[in-house]
Order: structure tokens, then sequence, then C-alpha cells
């Protein structure tokens, strides 16, 4: 078996692949899909394309739509306590001596 699969439906030129890296986990998948990102070209259109790969018959629109309730629910925590916090700076900085 081959440590790097290129996954059937790629490109001819390979402009466009999924591969396959065989015995690794996800902690070399995410620092590798940053290490990609972070030297890509930032893309002129204003949308993002995301492939989500399951297995067992689970739904990748489900995961989708679960990740993306999850992080507007971090967000929205986010936002609370960045205004309780700014509310209680300004309290404590508003006052007079």
């Amino acid at each position: 078996m081959n440590k790097i699969t290129i996954l059937p439906g790629a490109s001819p030129n390979l402009a466009e692949a999924s591969y396959a890296i065989a015995d690794e986990t996800h902690t070399l998948g995410n620092a590798l899909r940053w290490m990609i990102m972070k030297n890509a070209p930032h893309p002129s259109e204003n949308k993002i394309h995301i492939r989500i790969q399951m297995y067992d018959n689970q739904s990748s629109l489900d995961a989708l739509i679960e990740a993306l309730d999850a992080l507007d629910d971090v967000c929205t925590v986010i936002d609370e306590k960045y205004v309780d916090a700014a509310k209680k700076w300004d309290a404590r900085h508003s006052s007079k001596p």
C-alpha cells in the first residue's frame, strides 16, 4: 500500500484532487491543512468549498449542519462574554473620582 494515494475523480493536471494518507491521524491532517491554507492564494470568489467525508453511512450534510450550529453556539457565547466584560470595564472606568 502506498503512503499517499490519489483518489478517483482527480483532474488530469491534479489542480483538483482528493488524497488518502495511510496510517495517519487527524493531528497530521489538521496541521497539513493549516500549512496548505497558509500558503494558498486568497480566493477572489466570495464562497468556500468544503469536502466532507463520512463513514458508516453518516450524512455529510448532517455533519455540516451540526458543525455550523456548534460554531454559531460558540460565537454566541463569545459575544455574550465580550459584551459582559465590556460593560464591567465601562462600569469600573466611567465613574469619575
